[in-house]
């Protein structure tokens, strides 16, 4: 590991999209908190940019994750993007309560440092450019649960909260987070200069991505970068990164809630942790944001909403090409990759590496249609197979109410494992080591959302280390890993934060 640095200013950022044309963004300082408390901080994030925990505990810490002072060296920055909300095209949106503060290069890459919360900016529209402790708890941690369950996601470095009154439904205290990608630009970026006619910011906007973001998708024509086959180069890898994580995202039974395009990273992450969440009771219908009147991001719909939003997306790279015939080839390409990845990853999640053909598809169908039936919780289902197949079946069946055809399922399960050739260890090893035991349930995070609002953080941090760890148990954390109680099904999660 390279040698950490115990001050900040130690750090040269290198603001790689600041060096875009003024029209990309709004050079607009951040509005501080005021009393801020560091809540909570990353070490291992803030390793990723080359802090100590000397540096993050520090007062020029605090000062400039509250919004109180700009990242040294830094330009400071909200972006502008558009996108499609509902499936209705929005207009001109933008960083409404974000600040870019830097760029920073790391041993793992470069991380653009973000705000959320600081204050408004010239996109703020209705808003007031805040964020409430009880949203910003959500994304803290859900970010780094993702990234705990090996899926692509933003990063989080630091918590703080506020006194400061903010109305939402109700009043409640602000606070701000940190976090990290190697960068926020969107779909909804795209869009934005399709829909203004401007092509020569839409090509300045690609030539950014494709440098700095895909290299290896970049071609040269005597030394001169050809547009048309790099902008089909990183739609064909965005499309492929976009499929994988949709069935990251189906694997661990979390839905988005909000997959507007300007919520969609041209990287493939998890990005905008807003009305989320990781299902208790399987439903293949279930929505997750009770905005969401209609279900357009229910579960079972993420897939092909991702591919609606590809489809946004190519038509906004349109003007790059000379027709279309390209993009709608990448197209294409999408329902076998989603569907080739979700199936190894369900495979997995059952025990099977080898996953493929009809046999293997009706086993993964049939266990999803018990589940939804007797909405068997989703986590715990998949978790209790390692026992099952080591000699605890009950583990299994008590998930159900028709314990019969759970057993049959099982006995199914059990004479395809046979065939695998590896003993009842291996494969409870192996099941373990694919299926969590510890997800962020709404009612785990309510938990620590009601005890930070009275000033206890304790809960937050417990969650938080279980979380970056899903896989491991954890003596005396068995709360934690047990099914919901019933009133856990009356929490509704909304667009307000």
């Amino acid at each position: 590991m390279d040698k950490l640095n115990d001050r900040l200013d130690a750090i040269a950022p290198c603001n790689g999209f600041a060096a875009l044309s003024n029209a990309f963004y709004s050079r607009v300082p951040t509005r501080p908190v005021s009393a801020p408390t560091l809540v909570h901080v990353n070490p291992e994030v803030g390793a990723l940019i080359g802090l100590s925990p000397a540096a993050l505990a520090s007062e020029a810490f605090l000062d400039v994750v509250s919004g109180r002072a700009p990242w040294p060296g830094g330009d400071t920055l909200a972006a502008v993007y558009s996108g499609h909300q509902f499936g209705v095209w929005a207009g001109q949106l933008g960083d409404g309560r974000a600040h870019l503060l830097a760029e920073v290069a790391g041993a793992q890459g470069s991380w653009e440092i973000q705000l959320k919360g600081a204050g408004m900016t010239p996109y703020s529209r209705m808003g007031d450019g805040r964020a409430v402790l009880r949203s910003s708890i959500r994304e803290y941690l859900a970010s780094e649960a993702m990234h705990g369950l090996g899926i692509p996601t933003t990063r989080a470095l630091a918590l703080v909260s506020s006194p400061d009154p903010v109305v939402r439904e109700t009043v409640e205290t602000a606070a701000v987070v940190t976090r990290l990608a190697p960068s926020f630009v969107r779909f909804g970026s795209f869009e934005h200069w399709a829909a203004a006619r401007d092509t020569e910011r839409l090509r300045e906007l690609l030539v950014y991505v494709a440098t700095r973001y895909y290299p290896e998708r970049c071609v040269y024509i005597s030394g001169e970068l050809d547009v048309v086959q790099t902008t089909l180069g990183v739609f064909a890898e965005v499309t492929a990164r976009t499929a994988k994580l949709m069935a990251d995202w189906q694997s661990v039974g979390f839905c988005h809630g909000v997959m507007n395009t300007d919520n969609m990273s041209i990287l493939g992450l998890t990005l905008d942790y807003g009305p989320y969440g990781f299902m208790d009771a399987f439903n293949m219908g279930h929505i997750c944001n009770h905005t969401d009147t209609q279900g357009r991001y229910a579960w079972n719909r993420q897939p092909s909403v991702g591919l609606w939003n590809l489809y946004r997306l190519a038509g906004a790279l349109h003007p790059l090409l000379p027709d279309a015939d390209g993009l709608r080839a990448v197209l294409e390409t999408y329902e076998g990759q989603f569907t080739t990845t979700f199936h190894a990853k369900m495979g997995r999640k059952i025990g099977l590496e080898d996953f493929g053909g009809e046999e293997d598809e009706a086993l993964l169908e049939a266990l999803l249609q018990l589940m939804h039936r007797d909405r068997a919780d989703f986590t715990l289902t998949f978790r209790s197979l390692s026992e099952a197949v080591a000699g605890n079946p009950a583990a299994f069946k008590d998930l159900f109410v028709d314990r019969v055809t759970a057993a049959e399922w099982l006995s199914r399960l059990e004479g395809r494992l046979r065939r695998v050739g590896k003993t009842s260890v291996e494969t409870a090893q192996q099941l373990d080591a694919v299926n969590p035991l510890y997800v962020l349930r709404n009612h785990l995070a309510e938990g620590a959302i009601k005890a930070a609002q009275t000033g206890d953080f304790h809960e937050l941090d417990q969650l938080f280390k279980l979380l970056r760890s899903p896989f491991q148990p954890v003596s005396g954390a068995e709360r934690f890993a047990a099914i919901p109680p019933d009133w856990a099904h009356d929490i509704e999660v909304s667009c307000s934060s």
